[in-house]
């Protein structure tokens, strides 16, 4: 198999677009991503429960788009349809600089949501048309390591914004972002025309996802492994907050952990991913180590100061192992058993899998994690430890029924 990368930097000219595209792309994300909630709360003064409700609503929207504008990038062309939602999306960004009450911010969240939702399901799909010949997980993996370099830079530039605490520091925040989108706009411009998927045959229907029942049921599974993410950015702050005598600074010590492990062995970590069957067993593997992960966290309540901090600082280091590797997994079994010429189609869909875990994993891992305690950890531990395991039975399914489910072209 021939090597992704030399020096660092994408081998294929096309790779290293997608690449720079998602540094800039993800620096602006993450510059955004750190001001977005004081702004609004602290200078527009728009109550924190309000701006909450504002981007559930985007959610929701996030949720839905995904599964179409896929479909549409297949039949109209990905490279071309991907371009004009990445420019769209820089365009209404450029709203929040004029927002001033939540009526106009749940507008211009909404409409940001159905473009930029709908860019990712459009990007995924061309990521793995262009990332052929087993490179997909392993671009893919090199391209998460890139989106945590690229939010740590933003997250840096956002906490100047935070120093200055003015309003016109927030704004420019909102202007970069926006900028970056449109800077992508011309990268996606320079990736090569991507055929339209072929005319759809008599009788085969708009949508052949809806119908994949396999590939339906791997992306519940894969949705609900998932959930581990929002578990630590949600639960394992409140649970150092409120149930251990750790530091709260401990919480910052967690994510840099997290970010930094991922940076540099994300790739490392994904390799041998790249067909179905080796994907499955990684996320069956990933769910053991965050299940591990989860357990070491658990056990910090009642601890000493010092034994919380060795326990939690394990835990992270644990359950990363179990993120990139469970991440690898994710990666081959979603792209490998999707046609090759319906990609942006089945990728929204998994995407939807993954966007309805964040809608779901939040108030569980409160009402599990903080209210249930330990048990509550172990309860989400066996879940996701369930999830992987399942995978590798769902996923042999799923290959021996890929020609009774009308899917000739899938690289897995």
């Amino acid at each position: 198999m021939k090597p992704l990368t030399q020096n660092g930097i994408p081998i294929d000219p096309n790779l290293r677009i997608l690449a720079g595209a998602t540094l800039v792309n993800t620096m602006g994300n993450g510059a955004i991503t750190t001001t977005f909630a004081l702004y609004f709360t602290r200078i527009v003064h728009i109550p924190a429960s309000q701006v909450g409700l504002a981007l559930s609503a985007a959610a929701v929207v996030a949720l839905f788009v995904q599964v179409p504008i896929g479909h549409l990038g297949d039949v109209r062309g990905p490279r071309e349809l991907l371009r004009w939602l990445t420019l769209a999306t820089g365009v209404v960004t450029l709203g929040l600089l004029f927002t001033h009450n939540i009526w106009a911010l749940t507008g211009v969240l909404m409409l940001e949501a159905f473009f930029d939702r709908g860019a990712g399901a459009v990007r995924n799909g061309v990521i793995a048309r262009i990332a052929e010949g087993g490179q997909g997980v392993r671009f893919k993996a090199y391209l998460r390591a890139v989106t945590n370099v690229g939010i740590s830079v933003g997250g840096a530039l956002g906490g100047l914004a935070l120093t200055l605490d003015k309003p016109w520091a927030y704004l420019s925040v909102f202007a970069f972002n926006s900028l970056t989108c449109i800077v992508n706009s011309f990268a996606v411009a320079r990736l090569p025309h991507l055929e339209k998927a072929p005319l759809r045959a008599a009788g085969e229907p708009r949508l052949q996802v809806l119908r994949d029942i396999p590939f339906v049921v791997m992306t519940v599974l894969t949705g609900i492994f998932a959930m581990h993410f929002v578990i630590i950015e949600v639960a394992m702050p409140l649970w150092i907050a409120h149930s251990t005598q750790a530091p709260k600074s401990l919480v910052a010590v967690t994510l840099m952990i997290n970010t930094v492990m991922v940076a540099i062995f994300q790739v490392r970590l994904s390799r041998g991913a790249d067909t179905v069957t080796a994907a499955s067993k990684a996320l069956r593997t990933g769910g053991l180590w965050i299940g591990a992960g989860f357990g070491l966290v658990a056990l910090a309540a009642g601890q000493s100061r010092w034994v919380a901090v060795a326990l939690l600082c394990c835990g992270a280091l644990v359950h990363v192992v179990g993120e990139m590797v469970g991440s690898g997994g994710q990666w081959g079994v979603q792209m490998g058993l999707a046609p090759r010429e319906r990609q942006g189609q089945y990728q929204g869909f998994s995407g939807m899998g993954f966007s309805l875990s964040n809608v779901i994993a939040p108030s569980l891992s409160v009402a599990l994690c903080i209210n249930g305690g330990a048990i509550g950890w172990a309860v989400l531990a066996a879940v996701i430890m369930a999830a992987g395991a399942l995978s590798v039975p769902v996923s042999a399914w799923a290959l021996r029924t890929r020609e009774r489910y009308g899917v000739l072209s899938h690289t897995g």
